[in-house]
């Protein structure tokens, strides 16, 4: 499933960026790689996501959001 269908308050392992080169690169200097795990903290109307990474909030876009592959997991991050 992609992170874009997330609920909030779930915990998620990333699994895979499916995004531009660009946007993966900086999303991986962000924290976000393969076996990270993030929470969904707020959804916005427009789309956008909020979520907690390594202690971190981040928002991002749809676009964005939809090109992460992630599972859920029922344990805390």
């Amino acid at each position: 499933m992609s992170l874009f269908e997330g609920t909030k308050g779930n915990h998620y392992e990333i699994k895979g960026l499916y995004v531009e080169e660009a946007i993966t690169r900086r999303l991986q200097a962000l924290g976000l790689n393969d076996g990270t795990r993030v929470t969904v903290l707020n959804r916005k109307k427009n789309g956008a996501l909020i979520i907690r990474v390594r202690g971190t909030r981040l928002a991002l876009g749809r676009h964005i959001s939809q090109g992460i592959e992630v599972e859920e997991r029922t344990d805390e991050v």
